[in-house]
Order: structure tokens, then sequence, then C-alpha cells
């Protein structure tokens, strides 16, 4: 748990955090078909907008609607080099490393450029070679990526977790509200997991111990992670909880709770996310 691109791995990455049979394969398998639904939900959001609805500002300083879009596009050829070029994907993660923010913006920036058209189209076809290079790759094979590498049910929760995040923005600019789904016990997961890569990326020691973490989900039941007796833990309302750890919501405006001053902290610092620490969103009272 050392990297927020790692946390997504493992078996059970389609659960909330309850015990899940099946197969590495079945389970890669729903996480790809989530990845799908989630890609395809925004895409209706965005698809039907207006020409100059694509340059409204969004929630992100500097980005419009198309610089969202146009980094989820760039995100997702940045997946396909890492599953298909590793060569080309080091010397990608090596700028990175130099200058992590630029890095970013300059993809969305050459992106939110093209005509609207010419950019959904580039989003769709990225995000259909994704889904279809994503879904052969061999059982117990690593991708690379920014930090520890992972796997391909652990990529395809990444970027569930990213589109949705980043569709909080695009309807968030253009007043449109969506329904929250179970898709988001993914969200939850790679947010509890990447709790070690809060800290490490602040260069703060984390907490030994595991926090219990208990949310309730969109359809009334309780996602639960970590062991039942841990000292500290976190509860509240899932949806709050995966906008706190994509730093869509500030931690006073958010219902979820701490008991324990590290599951305090935590939620202070928490960050789904590769990359260092966001700045996130300002509290609506003005804390």
């Amino acid at each position: 748990m050392t990297d927020a691109a790692e946390s997504a791995d493992g078996a059970g990455a389609d659960t909330g955090g309850t015990a899940a049979g099946g197969t590495a394969a079945g389970t890669a398998a729903v996480v790809l078909a989530d990845l799908r639904d989630e890609g395809e939900e925004l895409d209706g959001l965005v698809a039907g907008i207006q020409a100059e609805d694509w340059a409204l500002p969004s929630p992100a300083p500097r980005w419009t609607v198309a610089h969202q879009v146009a980094h989820l596009a760039w995100t997702d050829r940045q997946s396909l080099t890492a599953l298909t070029d590793e060569a080309a994907f080091g010397r990608a993660s090596q700028a990175a490393l130099a200058e992590p923010g630029r890095f970013v913006d300059e993809g969305a920036e050459r992106g939110a450029a093209l005509p609207p058209a010419e950019l959904l189209q580039q989003w769709r076809a990225g995000r259909a070679e994704l889904l279809r290079v994503l879904g052969q790759v061999p059982r117990g094979a690593r991708i690379p990526w920014y930090g520890p590498s992972m796997s391909a049910a652990g990529m395809a929760t990444a970027r569930i977790m990213e589109t949705w995040a980043h569709g909080e923005d695009v309807a968030e600019a253009l007043g449109a509200r969506r329904e929250p789904t179970r898709r988001l016990r993914h969200v939850v997961r790679i947010g509890v997991r990447a709790r070690d890569f809060a800290y490490a990326v602040r260069g703060l020691k984390p907490p030994a111990e595991e926090f219990r973490v208990e949310l309730r989900g969109v359809d009334g039941e309780l996602w639960v992670h970590g062991p039942s007796d841990a000292a500290q833990r976190v509860t509240g309302d899932a949806v709050a909880f995966c906008r706190l750890v994509t730093q869509r919501l500030h931690p006073a405006d958010a219902d979820v709770s701490a008991e324990g001053p590290d599951a305090a902290r935590w939620l202070e610092i928490a960050q789904a996310f590769a990359g260092p620490p966001g700045q996130g969103r300002p509290a609506r009272s003005g804390s």
C-alpha cells in the first residue's frame, strides 16, 4: 500500500470490501465492465452539449469541460503506452517525474485545443482500445505505471476512479446532476488502499495499524474495509467519501466522521490518485 496506482490491485477489486469469490479473470471482467459503463455515462453527458459548452469553466482552476475530457483521453493514451510499449512509457514517466504538474497540464491543453467533435472521437477511440487491450492482459501480468506496477484490474480500477472524479467536475460545470452507482465501490476501495500513499507523498510516516472503514453504499448496503476490531475508524456516506479521497470535497463538508486522531488526520490528507498532493477544494463554510 505504497502508491495510489498500486492500491487498486488485488482480488476483490469489484467488491465493497466483502469477500469475493471467483477467479482473477472473473474479477477483471467485472471491473472492465464497470469501466466501460463509467465512460459511457460521462460520454452521454457531453455528447449532446453545444460547442460553446465545452469552454465552460470547471471547478479545477484554468480547466474547462474540454480540459477535463482531454485529460481523460490523455491518461487513457498513457495507459495504452504502458500496456504496449514499455520503453516509450519509461521515457514518458521520466518526463512526468521531472515536472509532474506541467506534464499533466500540457496533455490536457493539447486535447482541449481540438475541435470538440474531434476530441470526443479521440476519447471514444482511446477508451475502446484501452478496454480491448486490458481484456487481453495475461493473468498475473504486471503493467508499469507512475510508481509500482499493477494488474489489469488495478489499472481499470484507477481509470474508473479518475473517470468518475473528472465526470463530477464536468457535471458541475454543466449544472447537471448524476446519480451515484455501485461502481463507486471501486473508488472507495482505491481510496482506502491508498491511505499510506497519502502520507508518503507528503513525507509523513503512516500509522502502523489499519483503520476500520464503514460506509453507507448507494444501494443501502454497508461497504466495509479493515479489521472489525480496529481502534480507529472512519464512518459515513460512501459518495461523500469518494468525493473526499478524489479531493472534490473538503473534509469539513463531507458526511464522513473519524474516530481517533490518526483517522482524523488521514481524512485531511487523503487522496486516491497518484502524483503530488493536490490542493483540494476549499471548505464551503470558509473554514
